[in-house]
This record gives structure tokens, C-alpha cells and sequence, in this order.
């Protein structure tokens, strides 16, 4: 989709087209993990967005097939009270990948360009630093050789208020809405207004922006994961197929009479 395309110039993603390709998708996200197990490649994965744009479920669908021993989510809190008085990029660069991992932020040290702006919660002087040195320190990262993918989600307002809507009405997403959701949401512009100065100050050549279009998440998620894979200049590893040796018969006995007794999930289903 270009920037001049509206959500709605496109119909909704069919869930078995979406399946279909995702799982492809996910095939390939096994090879680059072996990859870059193999070459001990260091990768961090950025995302954020505006509420409800669909980083929670883009994450799942990027890591529900692989190891996460390699994939590492790190969705931060709130800093506690000893953090406040660290430099504002330790507590996340202590999270930072070493060989062999890929690092996946919900959200990032770019709270500080965004919600904590808008809400107040950063005075002027601390939010110019952050947008000052952010690109420095980022190019320090890079640098080093860590690999810097920077993805920004960006949702319709109007589907933005019925996602909060199936929020506020189903149980199973109550969890999803916090107070801060709820404060944030009359707040549309100052977001947008936050967006667009985050972008103008951090959107380098060594670390650039990639915004995608949220609005149909099944669509979003493809395209993430599909410019993720593109990013990277992994390869195929040629994997001999593994052949089940035979069982041994030594030692054999009856393991499950041994069971008896002992305690069993009751079967309800």
C-alpha cells in the first residue's frame, strides 16, 4: 500500500490465504534463526505504534514457531525507582543481543519520544537529549554489528475506537486495555504530532523508520514479518534429515503399571 492509499482500498486478508502464507513465512524465520545461530549474528527488532495498532499479535505471529532461546521478546515495565536514576538507555541496552540472538522490543527506548511526551511524563530538556542522542547511540549498535530493524505500526483512528471497543466488551481482552489506553485515546493528534517529530529526528540512514499500514492486522503481520526476512542477508542451512534410531530393550518393564496411584489430571474433556 503507498501513503496516498486509504486502509480501505483493500479488502480484508481471507484467514486461509493469511494461514497459508504465514506459514511460509514462519519456515523461513526457522532458517534465519539457524543462521544466525550459525554466524553468531546479533539482531534487534523494534517495535512500536500507536495503541492497538497490533504489536502484540505481530510479535506472536514472528515468534510462535521458533526458539526462544533465539527470538528473546522483552516487553519492559514501567522503570522502578532505581532505574529512574539510570541514563534513560541503560535498563534496554542491558537487554541488547549477543551472538546468536534476536532481540524483539514491544516497545522500546522510543517511550520516551512518544507516550511519556505526551502524557508529561518527561520534562523538555530530557526529551531534545533523547532525540539527540538517539541516533548516536543507535549508530554505535549498528556500529558494533548489531543488525537495527525499526518497524512503526500505524492504525486508522477509526479502527483504532473499535479496537478499544472489543477491548472494553470481551473479557478475554481486558487485559489489553490499561489506564493509560484509556487516557491516551482522546489525545489522537498530540500522538500523531509525537509520530511525526520521532520520525524527523531518528529516521537515519543507518537505522531507518519502516511504517506499516495496521488496519487489516492479518496484512500488517504478513508485510512485517516478510520486510524482517528481507533485511537480513541470511541463508539456507542444508540440514541432513534425522533418522529415529530403534528403541532399546533393555531394562524393560511395564512403566505404566508403575503409575498407579499417583495423581492424574482429572479428564474433563
Amino acid at each position: 500500500m503507498t501513503p496516498k492509499e486509504s486502509p480501505s482500498d483493500k479488502s480484508k486478508l481471507k484467514r486461509k490465504e493469511y494461514e497459508k502464507e504465514l506459514r511460509k513465512l514462519q519456515v523461513e524465520l526457522c532458517y534465519l534463526q539457524d543462521w544466525v545461530k550459525e554466524t553468531g549474528a546479533r539482531i534487534i527488532i523494534i517495535f512500536e505504534g500507536r495503541d492497538a495498532a497490533g504489536k502484540g499479535g505481530t510479535i506472536k505471529a514472528l515468534t510462535e514457531r521458533v526458539s526462544p532461546r533465539v527470538y528473546r521478546v522483552v516487553a519492559l515495565p514501567a522503570p522502578s525507582d532505581r532505574q529512574k536514576t539510570q541514563m534513560f538507555m541503560q535498563r534496554y541496552i542491558e537487554h541488547f543481543p549477543a551472538g546468536g540472538e534476536i532481540i524483539v522490543f514491544d516497545r522500546s527506548w522510543y517511550n520516551r519520544a512518544g507516550v511519556e511526551r505526551v502524557m508529561g511524563f518527561v520534562k523538555d530538556d530530557q526529551y531534545n537529549r533523547f532525540l539527540n542522542l538517539c541516533p548516536q547511540i543507535e549508530k554505535y549498535a549498528v556500529d558494533a554489528g548489531i543488525r537495527l530493524i525499526k518497524i512503526w505500526l500505524e492504525v486508522g483512528m477509526e479502527e483504532q475506537e473499535k479496537r478499544f471497543r472489543q477491548r472494553i466488551d470481551d473479557p478475554l481482552r481486558w487485559w489489553k486495555l490499561s489506564p493509560m489506553d484509556v487516557g491516551s485515546f482522546r489525545l489522537w493528534y498530540d500522538y500523531s504530532k509525537a509520530r511525526d517529530m520521532m520520525f524527523k529526528s531518528t529516521d537515519s540512514k543507518h537505522a531507518p523508520w519502516y511504517i506499516v499500514r495496521s488496519d487489516d492486522k492479518r496484512r500488517a503481520r504478513l508485510n512485517c514479518i516478510s520486510h524482517i526476512l528481507r533485511s537480513i542477508p541470511y541463508k539456507r542451512s542444508q540440514r541432513p534429515k534425522v533418522k529415529l534410531p530403534k528403541r532399546s530393550d533393555k531394562g524393560k518393564y511395564d512403566d505404566q503399571v508403575t503409575l498407579k496411584g499417583r495423581n492424574f489430571v482429572v479428564e474433563r474433556y
